[in-house]
């Protein structure tokens, strides 16, 4: 009952006209960049976190909160229409919902990717409010060493997980921590990787590189496909923007199992809502073979409505997690981890005792979120795809000078320009050769931490590395991480086995 009551508190923090005014703001442009092709909610708050500083900081959350839903939003709403998801947690959208669209039923579509998200985030915010503050306990308990181990959890399958290589996922890793240790180290002061550059003194901004390489890397990417072609044949959408009772019936039940399987991967590391999305896909089309009328592969309504859930919800207790462990499972969380500590506040436990209105107000702001997007999303969203008829070259151009102007008004500084442009140049890269940026930015957020908690544990000890496997919090993280990775492995050497198999079958 108390959180009920604090909850309450906090929707009298978020319904001021100021701060729902920010919810709308933060949720429509959210779904506008996360209509748009290779752009989505990661870089919608990459791109406004510069500019967000002028504000208090629950306002600032408020309005990140509803970037943060309405991109994944606006990603479905182009994989149904356009077959271009706008973030991988769209992909499996793309399946059904676009077969939808073809055999023209996109308004259909379009319904049950908003209901679903709607259902998915609901439950998801329930669940975190009451949650919550039992995570925020039980990770009072939390000491150097269990916070050690939960870094490592969070880089190990971050970087083996997410990725389709593991030494891709481990290399960007590598290179986040890298660029995390830059600057004057704060116990021995000793100069690290600054090549006596005095810019460097003081570390590379988590800022600059998150604006750097998912913002401008995306731009260069995109400008050096020259042949690619742009497809603007969208799919006319016209008829009930709603679903029938029949339709709502076949749903209904997909939209809960999507729900359920998305929960948990809220606070499991494994990059955001891509697993659960493909897993509730699966689960509805290996349920498909069952039936005496198979529908997938023909626009199965089912198909759409259960990785639309699972996608919100993973993004709802994402934010649970975030707030009350500090642990951030995706690119977009670890940005919004790094707006926490521009603002001198670092999420976990302490956190609902020292900024209680800022953390209410934020999750009563998650069911404002989510009304405003069901109302913009459920008749407006054919009107998103017009955004598309902004011809690339502007449309990429602009997004480059926000870059730069963004980063300018923070430092005021030259060296962080071609820092920019620098970073920048290396997400292209990345993106190039096909290497993920999650365990970059979950590198560059969680290695201060990990570095900084080791070195706790050791000097608490004298130095006795058996520190880090005394604790049994610490015990089972190890354990459930050794766990992860043995189930990966054995995944992959199976898909393996099959792809060979299936090769001398068919010589």
């Amino acid at each position: 009952m108390q959180s009920v009551h604090l909850l309450i508190e906090g929707f009298g923090h978020a319904l001021t006209p100021i701060n729902l005014l920010w919810v709308v703001i933060g949720c429509l442009l959210g779904t506008a960049v996360g209509v748009l092709p290779g752009l989505g909610s990661s870089m919608a708050v990459a791109l406004l976190l510069p500019l967000t500083f002028a504000l208090d900081p629950t306002g600032a959350f408020i309005m990140f909160a509803g970037v943060y839903f309405g991109g994944l939003f606006g990603d479905s709403t182009m994989a149904i229409l356009m077959n271009t998801p706008g973030q991988s947690s769209a992909i499996a959208s793309t399946f059904e919902g676009h077969k939808m669209a073809l055999s023209g039923r996109a308004p259909q579509a379009l319904a049950t990717a908003a209901i679903g998200a709607f259902i998915g985030g609901i439950v998801s915010c329930v669940v975190v409010v009451f949650l919550a503050p039992q995570l925020a306990d039980l990770s009072a308990s939390f000491g150097p060493a269990e916070y050690f181990a939960l870094a490592l959890f969070a880089f190990a399958a971050t970087s083996s997980v997410v990725a389709d290589s593991v030494l891709k996922g481990l290399a960007a890793l590598v290179l986040g921590i890298g660029i995390s240790v830059i600057g004057i180290d704060s116990v021995s002061g000793t100069e690290r990787f600054t090549f006596g550059v005095p810019e460097l003194f003081d570390g590379v901004s988590l800022v600059t590189v998150t604006v750097a390489v998912l913002a401008l890397g995306e731009v260069l990417f995109t400008a050096s496909r020259i042949r690619r072609q742009r497809n603007d044949a969208t799919v006319r959408s016209s008829g009930r923007p709603f679903l029938s009772r029949a339709e709502l019936k076949e749903a209904a039940p997909a939209w809960f199992r999507g729900t359920a399987i998305g929960l948990p991967f809220g606070v499991i590391p494994v990059g955001g809502a891509d697993v659960p999305t493909f897993m509730a896909y699966g689960l509805e089309r290996r349920l498909d073979r069952r039936r005496k009328d198979p529908q997938f592969g023909h626009g199965a309504i089912r198909g759409l409505a259960a990785p639309e859930a699972a996608g919100n919800a993973t993004t709802g207790t994402a934010m649970g997690a975030l707030l009350a462990l500090g642990l951030p499972i995706s690119s977009t969380a670890a940005i919004m981890l790094a707006a926490f500590r521009q603002y001198g506040l670092q999420p976990g436990p302490l956190l609902f005792d020292r900024a209680p209105e800022l953390v209410w107000g934020l999750l009563a702001s998650f069911f404002i979120a989510m009304v405003v997007l069901l109302i913009l999303n459920l008749p407006f969203a054919p009107l998103w795809a017009k955004l598309l008829l902004i011809p690339e070259p502007y449309l990429y151009a602009g997004i480059a000078v926000f870059c730069g102007l963004g980063i300018y008004a923070t430092s005021s500084s030259v060296f962080d320009l071609f820092m920019l442009l620098g970073i920048g140049i290396l997400g292209f890269v990345l993106r190039r050769y096909g290497v993920p940026l999650a365990p970059l930015m979950i590198g560059m957020v969680l290695g201060p931490l990990a570095e900084t908690n080791m070195r706790d544990a050791l000097l608490s000890s004298d130095g006795d590395y058996r520190v880090f496997f005394q604790s049994p919090i610490a015990i089972v993280l190890y354990i459930v991480l050794l766990g992860a990775l043995a189930y990966t492995g054995w995944g992959r050497l199976r898909a393996r086995s099959n792809e060979r198999a299936e090769a001398e079958a068919a010589a």
